[in-house]
C-alpha cells in the first residue's frame, strides 16, 4: 500500500483510487453486517430442561392410591395406581393385575386422588379390564373425580435415564424414590419371548404395585411398578422354622409403557393413551 506524508501533493486519479477503495470496504462491511444478523437470528437458543420442582407438581396428580375393603369396611389390600385419561369427571387408572386379583365383585374398591397433598379425597372405582398372566399384569379401573390428572406417556426408556417412582407402601402415605433405568431388555420372537422388560433401581416395598415410573427429565409415564426381586431369609436353631422374603435392593421390575398399549387395545380402550393402536390398526389421538 502506498503511503503518503501531510505534505505531499495527491494528484486528482490518486484521489479517486482512494475513494474507490473506500466504497468496496464499505460495502464489504454492510454485506458482513447483514450476514452476522441473519445468522445471529436464525440461531437456537439452548433450552433449559424443566426444574425439578416443575416436573414432580406435574406427575404426583397423576398417582392415586388404591385401597380394598371387605364387606365390613376392613383393609384386605392396598396398592397403587396411575390416572392415564380422564373424559369428564370420569377417570381412568392403571395399576398392575394382582392389585384387585382373587377380589373383584368380593371388595369395595375404592382410589384417594391428590394425596401428594394430605388425606386426599376418596371414590369408589370399577374394574374395565384385568389380566394376570405370565406375560400381563394390569387392571384398569375407572372412577368419578374432580381431580383426575393423567400422566402424560414418555417417548421410551433409555438405558441409564433418571426417573422418580411414587407409590404407597404399606398402604400408608406417599412415597417418592428416585433412580435410573438399569435395565432395558426387548422381546426377541427368536427366543420365544415376545414382551418386552424394564427394571430400575429404585428401591420398593409392598403396597407400590401398579405404581408410576416417571422420566425426571420431564415427567413422561414410562410404566408401572410390577414387582421387585425378593431374597428369603430364614431362621436357623429355632424349633419353628420360619423365613421372610426381603426386597433386593435395585432391582424393581417395571411393565413398560409399550404393554400398557397393547393391553389397552386388546381390551378394547386403545383411545385412553394418546398413540395407542385400536385393533383396526387406527391410531389414538
Amino acid at each position: 500500500m502506498t503511503t503518503y506524508g501531510l505534505c505531499d501533493v495527491i494528484s486528482t486519479e490518486t484521489i479517486a483510487e482512494m475513494l474507490d477503495t473506500v466504497r468496496v470496504l464499505i460495502r464489504a462491511l454492510a454485506a458482513g453486517v447483514i450476514i452476522l444478523a441473519l445468522y445471529g437470528g436464525c440461531g437456537t437458543t439452548p433450552v433449559e430442561p424443566p426444574r425439578r420442582e416443575n416436573v414432580l407438581q406435574r406427575i404426583l396428580p397423576s398417582a392415586v392410591q388404591i385401597i380394598l375393603e371387605n364387606p365390613e369396611g376392613r383393609r384386605v389390600r392396598t396398592g397403587s395406581g396411575v390416572v392415564i385419561a380422564s373424559r369428564g369427571s370420569e377417570c381412568f387408572v392403571v395399576t398392575s393385575g394382582h392389585t384387585v386379583a382373587g377380589v373383584i365383585g368380593r371388595s369395595e374398591i375404592s382410589l384417594l386422588f391428590g394425596r401428594q397433598r394430605g388425606a386426599g379425597t376418596r371414590a369408589s372405582a370399577t374394574v374395565l379390564a384385568h389380566r394376570e398372566t405370565e406375560d400381563v399384569d394390569i387392571a384398569l379401573l375407572s372412577a368419578q373425580s374432580d381431580q383426575c390428572v393423567p400422566a402424560r406417556p414418555a417417548d421410551g426408556p433409555e438405558l441409564g435415564e433418571a426417573v422418580w417412582v411414587i407409590g404407597f407402601p404399606w398402604g400408608r402415605n406417599m412415597l417418592l424414590a428416585s433412580g435410573i433405568v438399569s435395565q432395558v431388555s426387548f422381546g426377541d420372537a427368536a427366543d420365544g419371548e415376545s414382551q418386552s422388560r424394564l427394571m430400575v433401581d429404585a428401591s420398593v416395598s409392598y403396597g407400590s404395585s401398579g405404581g408410576g415410573v416417571y422420566e425426571a427429565r420431564g415427567g413422561g409415564l414410562l410404566g408401572l411398578v410390577e414387582g421387585y426381586r425378593t431374597a428369603r431369609v430364614t431362621s436357623k436353631g429355632t424349633e419353628q422354622p420360619w423365613y421372610i422374603d426381603v426386597p433386593v435392593p435395585g432391582q424393581t421390575l417395571v411393565t413398560p409403557l409399550t404393554d400398557i398399549r397393547r393391553f389397552l387395545a386388546d381390551t378394547g380402550h386403545a383411545d385412553l393413551i394418546e398413540g395407542t393402536s385400536s385393533s383396526t390398526g387406527r391410531a389414538a389421538r
